[in-house]
Order: C-alpha cells, then structure tokens, then sequence
C-alpha cells in the first residue's frame, strides 16, 4: 500500500502493464526484461495483438532496407517490433522456427532486380571508362546487396538480450541447412551473412579473457561443467580439481552476453608433456599446494565451444595465444606448450575400411599376416572374423596379450588416419585439422592414453599431442593452410612410412 501511495496513476498504469506481460514456464518466463528502459511505457498487451501469422509477423517485423541516398538517416524500426518477433520466435517449436527462417530467408533477401539494373549500370560505366561513375555504381551496387533481413539482425544486436538471440538463431540455421528441411540455397547464404556479422562482433577484441577458479560464480561453475564436451565432469570434485592446484581454466566472455562462457580451454601444469589422460584428470590430493617450480610444461587437454552459433567464428586459436601469453606471465620458466587431444572418428573410418577391404576381397590388408596369425592364437578364431567385431567394444582392452598385438598395427593405422586421409586437402580429421591452422606440430602418438570406453569408442584408446613451437607457429600455419603442408615429428612419420610399405587402403 506504501508503494501505491508513493506512484502517480501513471505509474501505476505501468506497473499493470509489466506485470500483465510474465508469462509463466518456458524459455521466455518473463518477457519483459528484454524491455529497454525507454520502452518501459508501451503497453504490453500490444503485444498479443500483433499478428501471430509467420506471414504478418515477418511483414511487421523485418524492416525494409533504406534508401540509398537516406541510409544513413534513416531512423531505426519501432523496437516493439524487434520485441514480438523475438518472443514469437522463442514461442515456436524447433521445426518451426527452421520453417520461419527458411521463408525470412527466401522473402527477404537481396533486391535481385535492383542489382541486376545496377550491374548493367556497372557495365556500361566501364564501357566507358567512367572511373567516377563506375566508383558511385559499385558502392551503391555493394549496398544493395544487403539482404533485408540483414537490417533485422543488425537492429536486434543491439537490444539487451539481443545478441545471445541472434547466436541461438543461427544455431537453428547451422541445424536447418545441416538437415536439409528448409530452402537450403536462401539458408545457407543466410548462415553465411549470419556467421560474417558475428565473426566482427565477436572479434579478439571484443572479448574477454576470464580464469575461472573455484571462486568463480556457481552458475558458471555450473555451465563450465555441462559444456564440457571433450572429458565430462563427473561431479562437483572433479570440477574443483580442474580449477585447482596445478591445472587452469580460462574462457572468453562477451559483454553483450553477460556469465554465458564462449569457448573454455582447460589446462594442466606438469612437468613434461604427458601421454595419458587419465593421469591429468587423476585426483589431486587436497592438501597438495601448488609449486610453480615443478612446472615446465603446459598441456591443452580439453577446448570446448559453447555456442554452436558461433560455429565457424574463430575463438579457439586466439583463446590458445591469449593463454599462452597468460601462462608466461604467470610461469616464466615454462618451456613447453602442447596438446592432448583425442582423435573422434579413428575407429569409424578404421571399421568403415575394414569392412570395405573384406566385402572386396574377402580379407584385409591393413594387418599383416603374422599380426593376423597372433590375433587369431590369441583368440582362438579367425582373424577375419575377430577384427570384425572386436573394435566394436573395448573388451579387448581388458586381454593384455591382445593390447600387445594391436599395438603396432593400430598406431601405424592411425598415424595415417590423422596424416594421410584428407579433406579437400586437409586434415580430414578435424581436431588434427584445429592444431594444424594454429601453427602446430603432430608430435605424437600415444598408446592406451584414454580407455574410458569413449576413448576406447573413438579411436581405440589413443591420443595425440600437437606440439607448439612458439617461434614457429606461424610459419607453420602458413605452409598448411597455403600448400596443406603437415608438420609432422619424426615418430609420426615413421609411423606413416610403416603404414605405406605393409598397409594397403
């Protein structure tokens, strides 16, 4: 009752409006804070008049494009409108929003016939030789091929809550042109304008580099946790261990996404380089003080992008320079930088050419007579039969007779997987494929480094470290991303070399 003496009718009124607008459950539990402050005063039950039609919201929502001679004059669009458009997209369900998106792209593009006339313009300028007239055409051509619904996006940037909106939004377009439901032609040129405007809003420096401790909030304690997409936190303790003594995690934040982590590197401090993942992520003992006397070495076990609408916006490299330069200041004497990296799709593209070679030749050659032989001693079945199925589990993990003798097959097999199987003439793997841009080495391959059973699933228990050598990370990404050229150490190579004399693919 206070409070209502306090305000004027006025007040009132809006304090009505606002509560008029919670809207219980779901993404959107309250509309409202994404309201600016000058906004405030518009009655929200506006809102519920809209149209609800994709048709009439899309109409109402997207803004036209300005006028070449008044585009930088033109007033912004009525922020209720933006305000509908994003809660009725957060009202649909998945597949509809792909369905709305696909018709945002489609009917709200470039003016394909205000750039046809301008390109006969263009043309007949240079015809002419008109360098000043050729100039004026180009740059008014440039403008009028911004799709329309550009303008939306560019509008919605810059209302609070409005960029964390637009990520989500292009997840559902990666999602779309991925499956194929919607126009794929209009979504992927809409992905493509999408992925450019977050790639400079979300530029190194716009971002924040953050340490997470234990001291951090809980909640993004929390969100570190569930995005962790590499090793998974089993619990609250395992995630105290990975902020503690001698490991570090950093993240990159944005301003315009307050406590929502980007991309999170996690770090281990030893004192050499280690091959084995369970010894990083192992229990420290909690009265164990850290001594930064003992440490040499810095190992990237674990780099997770959160957002899977910044797919394709570079995060990762600059996150790993930043780290660096962090970790010399904290540790001069640090020496070593390196990965630990998992190797997703080894055993898939292992069992995807196994089985190729024995429906074409009723055998393989990936192994050689003699492992064949022990293989078959060791199990007491054919060789064919048991390689079958044996990279389908990791029981044969548990037969140390049976690790022995897949030793020497399976790392040449990968060592080839990771240097010699490509894509359009990259890594075809795409970790390998993240540490080979940055400017690393392939340094090495490591036997039974992860036997949880998804490393077992995902590449018969190895790991590989991508080695970087500071002074020579750029000359390295160069040569690979010039000439696909692949820095590797001489382990690796030996090991590609024993693949090509005694494996045949």
């Amino acid at each position: 009752m206070r409070l209502a003496h306090v305000l004027k009718p006025q007040r009132l009124q809006r304090v009505a409006a606002l509560a008029s607008c919670l809207i219980p459950g779901g993404r959107g539990r309250l509309l409202c804070q994404h309201i600016p402050s000058d906004a405030i005063s518009v009655p929200c039950r506006q809102l519920s008049s809209m149209p609800a039609t994709m048709e009439d919201v899309l109409s109402k929502s997207v803004p036209p494009l300005p006028p070449y001679e008044t585009k930088e004059k033109s007033p912004p669009p009525p922020e209720l409108q933006s305000l509908h458009f994003m809660h009725y997209y957060r009202s649909l369900e998945k597949g509809q929003r792909v369905a709305l998106l696909g018709q945002l792209a489609a009917d709200y593009g470039v003016d394909h016939g205000q750039v046809a006339e301008l390109s006969s313009k263009l043309v007949h300028a240079q015809q002419k030789r008109d360098l000043g007239t050729v100039m004026q055409v180009e740059d008014r051509l440039r403008y009028y091929l911004t799709p329309q619904y550009k303008v939306l996006f560019s509008h919605l940037s810059r209302m609070e809550g409005g960029m964390k909106f637009l990520v989500d939004l292009r997840s559902d377009i990666v999602e779309g042109v991925t499956s194929k439901v919607a126009d794929a032609p209009h979504l992927r040129e809409m992905n493509g304008i999408l992925k450019s405007m977050l790639s400079e809003w979300f530029s190194v420096g716009f971002l924040n580099l953050e340490r997470i401790t234990w001291q951090s909030p809980c909640e993004v304690l929390q969100k570190i946790s569930e995005y962790e997409a590499v090793h998974p936190v089993r619990n609250w303790t395992d995630m105290k261990r990975r902020v503690g003594p001698y490991r570090r995690c950093f993240t990159f934040t944005h301003n315009a996404m307050p406590g929502e982590p980007l991309i999170v590197l996690h770090v281990a401090l030893m004192q050499s380089i280690l091959g084995n993942i369970q010894a990083i992520v192992k229990e420290i003992a909690p009265s164990e003080v850290e001594d930064g006397n003992k440490i040499k070495s810095a190992i990237f076990y674990s780099i997770s992008s959160t957002q899977q609408g910044l797919q394709g916006v570079e995060l990762g490299n600059y996150l790993i320079k930043r780290v660096v330069k962090e970790l010399q200041g904290e540790f001069c004497q640090i020496s070593e930088f390196s990965s630990l990296s998992p190797i997703p799709g080894f055993t898939k593209w292992l069992l995807g050419a196994f089985n190729s070679q024995i429906k074409d030749m009723g055998r393989t050659e990936l192994f050689l007579e003699s492992e064949c032989k022990e293989i078959s001693d060791i199990t007491e079945a054919p060789a064919v039969e048991t390689l079958k199925r044996l990279f389908t589990s990791n029981e044969w993990m548990k037969c140390e007779r049976l690790v022995k003798a897949l030793e020497a097959p399976l790392m040449r097999l990968c060592a080839w997987y990771l240097y010699g199987e490509k894509l359009r003439g990259f890594a075809l793997n795409p970790v390998a494929n993240f540490h080979l841009q940055n400017g690393a080495v392939m340094w090495r391959l490591n036997w039974m480094a992860d036997t949880s059973p998804r490393g077992a699933a995902a590449s018969c228990g190895m790991m590989v470290n991508y080695r970087y050598f500071l002074e020579n990370t750029s000359v390295n990404s160069v040569r690979y991303l010039r000439v696909k050229h692949i820095e590797a150490s001489e382990q690796i190579l030996n090991l590609v070399s024993q693949f090509r004399q005694n494996s045949k693919l």
